[in-house]
């Protein structure tokens, strides 16, 4: 018997703000439709700091994973993302 099993990623997306240079952390299961919505407008607290960049993404197998890594990199300075974004784990850098 073959079981068909849906297989969904999460990820964990820092965007930085090309108005102030600011960096917002989220996670998600569509990066790039979320990250869409935050230069649309969608999400109250980005809404304010338009246009925004994606600027670095990484992947989780569960959203506790996710949640979890979103809460630590909350916690880190600019300094540790510029750092981070040069990483291999970074989805957008190695395209």
């Amino acid at each position: 018997m073959i079981l068909n099993t849906v297989y969904c990623m999460f990820y964990v997306y820092i965007i930085r703000s090309l108005k102030d240079g600011t960096f917002y952390k989220g996670y998600t299961s569509d990066y790039k439709k979320r990250f869409e919505e935050h230069n649309l407008g969608l999400s109250t607290y980005t809404s304010t700091k338009l246009p925004w960049e994606m600027f670095y993404v990484e992947s989780h197998h569960s959203k506790n994973e996710a949640i979890i890594r979103e809460r630590k990199l909350k916690r880190c300075n600019a300094r540790y993302y510029l750092w981070l974004s040069e990483q291999n784990s970074n989805i957008i850098k190695n395209g």
